[in-house]
């Protein structure tokens, strides 16, 4: 379906009302070029995607990625300690 809407001297169109609805923009919309031309694209929500990465991260949040991590870390330090402490006994 085409639908033509007015460019204001600033650049600025209306997205007709049943498209916002139908592809779910809200705020925020990507411009993308390709071969046809202009591709227009709602940015997805970060509770709907969390990029590229988010099969390797199983679906977590980047909350509970930092946690883990700083446990990680905490460990690696613990064991660094004990290390360093038979070393200088």
């Amino acid at each position: 379906m085409v639908e033509v809407v007015s460019v204001t001297k600033k650049g600025q169109a209306t997205i007709p009302k049943r498209f916002r609805q139908k592809y779910g923009i809200t705020d925020k919309v990507i411009f993308e070029e390709n071969e046809c031309g202009i591709v227009l694209r709602p940015v997805p929500l970060p509770s709907q995607e969390r990029g590229s990465l988010k099969e390797i991260f199983k679906g977590k949040t980047a909350r509970e990625l930092v946690e883990e991590a700083r446990k990680e870390e905490r460990a690696e330090e613990r064991n660094l300690e004990r290390h360093a402490r038979k070393v200088h006994v």
